[in-house]
């Protein structure tokens, strides 16, 4: 199939390319200060921006007091803005502008959106402070009701001008913008607040907030909690370097979040004109609205038909080819920054302990059952079994681990099985499954019961499926319930064996933990909680490949790998994160993808992520394994997850339980999904 979709645009997948300029300040020097814009508007034009925001005021400068009354500069003003609306018409990017701005005989403290060479539109800051360091009321007027729906004549031409103006992109969908001044985002209902609930999509705040000790978190503070309220992008520009310090210091602060992330913040106290740039996913931030209806109830709570202007531009900057400006961790379920990570894995093996002790409390259960293999996901909720006696107060020999030994089962995961159960002090047991297993085989009459080595999926479900049958018999002749040990990950892919298998148990505490945080919950706990002997074959088993253990090894020795029959988690669990999160399209999956995993030496990797696992992969590998994901997972695996039991969400948007964040028919067709990965992702 040609390929006509342009895959290596960022705009292609729903991102619109911001900047927060913080430009050098000339005291009441319109001139200067207009010079000063048109080089960063032109080096933003160069890097692919679509939107560039400036600080308040910032073609007079703030901090001029009653110079902003003198009828010289303002005429000058007016010139300068139509100066720098001609470099738009140059470099085909928005710019938003700080001025002050007559109408009538008022005075306004006022954003000015450039596009294409002209003024489409004035906004005039609402709120205007008038204490401690500000008074503002001295020389500008508030924007009011009076001033909604009117104009206001700069030159020889009238433009839309008011709080209520949204501005969209007309071949850019998701596009829009809403503008507030400074004070308004402090104020208990901000304007943005209202421009979100309109429509638009990122926010833009021109601000000369000046800096005291501890000021500079606040702001940041209520960038990303805006952010995240009214689920949008929300771009702040400060003034810096330049200003008048008659009473007050200046940092250049700029911050640019997105649904209460931080994608990229400035130098402060710089003394140079610079730009902070990023990408905005303007359609993530739609996706995530819709999905959420508090946000189109509040919308029609709080908006009346028509109240908002919107205005039409037609945006022609942004790059066709270039890389994502913008933080993309490799691991989504696993955050790069070593404090964040810190912080989720307190925070996960706490729930799933706490998930653990409320089922327990409830059934009056003192003992449970775990099959203990060896492996991630076992080790993992057996280490969640024991914090969970421990804090319960009952003694660890309650727990009754079984390691179960089939065919294919290794020398190196039966005696890492056995360090763990002896090292962290349960009761510990070894039932053979090979001699039951072969009265299966033979009373179905398959070849392996005859001696032929045929080792199909009969042959592994026979295994594990007398494992966890194994497991309730034993929990139902000592009073107690099984504890599941299935991932989040497989059960993604439906790796695991329906009913009768390890889909099955009483309860699962790593239902909700994909298998890349386990890996690092291991190690967390391997440094946290335990030392010595326990802590050493907590590393040895993260040191053992991922495995079921139900082949025996071939001729070369090597161990049945899932990896090589699923794909590699680290790639499925990425999938799997932007497709249930955010209902995100195969092709921008793999354009994210590839974006976070093209080259193993930049960006950053977890803490603690050893070498061997830092690699990398190139799209035609990533195509082929979202292909395969998106099969098993919209396709052939849903009707295990329609009957999964019960067991803690851990990750936001992260549980597959059918009573959860997914719900879906167990038999759909994954053609849609294969489709568009097919039309729109080169191969």
């Amino acid at each position: 199939m040609a390929q006509t979709h342009p895959f290596h645009s960022p705009r292609a997948h729903g991102f619109v390319r911001v900047a927060a300029a913080t430009p050098v300040v000339h005291t009441a020097d319109p001139v200067a200060n207009a010079d000063e814009h048109i080089a960063l508007i032109q080096q933003a034009g160069a890097q692919g921006v679509d939107l560039i925001v400036f600080p308040e005021l910032s073609l007079s400068g703030y901090a001029i007091d009653d110079l902003l009354m003198q009828e010289a500069l303002l005429a000058e003003v007016e010139r300068q803005i139509e100066r720098v609306g001609e470099v738009t018409r140059e470099t085909g990017l928005v710019a938003v502008i700080g001025a002050p701005v007559r109408q009538g005989d008022r005075l306004f403290n006022c954003a000015v959106v450039l596009i294409n060479g002209l003024i489409w539109g004035v906004i005039p800051k609402t709120y205007l402070p008038n204490y401690r360091e500000y008074y503002e009321k001295r020389w500008f007027s508030p924007a009011s009701s009076d001033v909604a729906d009117s104009t206001v004549l700069i030159g020889d031409t009238r433009h839309a001008f008011g709080t209520d103006l949204i501005f969209a992109a007309e071949n850019v969908p998701g596009f829009s913008f809403g503008v507030e001044v400074c004070e308004d985002f402090w104020a208990p209902l901000p304007p943005s607040t209202r421009q979100a609930l309109a429509g638009a999509r990122v926010l833009l705040n021109l601000s000369a907030s000046n800096v005291v000790i501890g000021k500079a978190d606040e702001r940041a503070l209520l960038c990303a909690s805006q952010s995240a309220r009214t689920m949008s992008a929300y771009v702040f520009a400060a003034s810096g370097w330049g200003e008048s310090t008659t009473d007050l210091a200046w940092d250049g602060q700029a911050t640019i979040h997105e649904l209460g992330a931080k994608l990229a913040e400035g130098e402060r106290f710089s003394m140079e004109s610079h730009l902070t740039v990023a990408d905005i996913d303007v359609e993530r931030i739609g996706l995530e609205r819709l999905r959420t209806g508090t946000f189109g109830d509040c919308a029609r709570r709080e908006l009346e038909v028509d109240q908002f202007t919107p205005i039409a531009f037609f945006a022609t900057n942004g790059s066709e080819k270039a890389d994502l400006l913008r933080p993309l961790d490799r691991f989504p379920f696993v955050p790069d920054d070593p404090a964040r990570l810190d912080q989720d894995c307190y925070e996960a093996f706490n729930i799933q302990v706490q998930g653990l002790m409320r089922r327990m409390k409830a059934t009056s259960a003192e003992r449970l059952v775990i099959g203990v293999s060896g492996g991630l996901d076992s080790t993992q909720a057996l280490l969640v079994a024991c914090r969970a006696f421990d804090r319960l107060g009952l003694p660890r020999t309650g727990i009754l681990a079984y390691t179960l030994p089939g065919f294919a089962t290794s020398e190196g995961t039966r005696s890492n099985a056995w360090a763990l159960m002896k090292a962290l002090g349960v009761t510990g047991a070894e039932i053979d499954i090979r001699p039951t297993a072969t009265t299966m085989l033979e009373a179905i009459g398959h070849p392996f019961a005859s001696g032929e080595p045929v080792h199909d999926i009969t042959f592994e479900n026979v295994q594990a499926g007398l494992r966890t049958d194994y497991l309730f018999r034993l929990a139902n002749q000592n009073g107690a319930f099984v504890l599941g040990t299935g991932d989040l990950s497989e059960l993604a892919l439906g790796w695991c064996t329906y009913g009768v298998g390890d889909h099955m148990s009483h309860y699962n505490v790593n239902g909700g933990v994909a298998k890349t945080l386990i890996r690092h919950l291991i190690r967390w706990v391997a440094a946290k909680e335990h030392e010595g002997g326990a802590a050493d074959v907590l590393l040895a088993i993260l040191d053992t490949e991922i495995s079921p253990e139900l082949v025996p090894a071939g001729a070369d020795g090597k161990l049945q790998s899932t990896e090589a029959t699923v794909g590699p988690y680290a790639l499925n669990d990425f999938f799997l994160f932007y497709v249930t999160r955010f209902g995100l399209k195969p092709s921008k999956v793999a354009y994210l993808a590839h974006q976070a995993w093209k080259d193993a030496a930049t960006g950053h990797w977890p803490t603690a992520t050893p070498e061997n696992e830092r690699i990398e992969y190139d799209l035609a590998t990533i195509k082929h394994w979202l292909r395969k994901f998106l099969f098993r997972f919209f396709q052939t695996s849903q009707f295990k997850r329609s009957a999964l039991p019960n067991g803690p969400k851990v990750v936001t948007g992260g549980s597959l339980s059918p009573r959860g964040d997914w719900r879906a028919p167990s038999d759909a067709t994954a053609r849609v999904w294969l489709d568009e990965l097919e039309a729109n992702v080169p191969d």
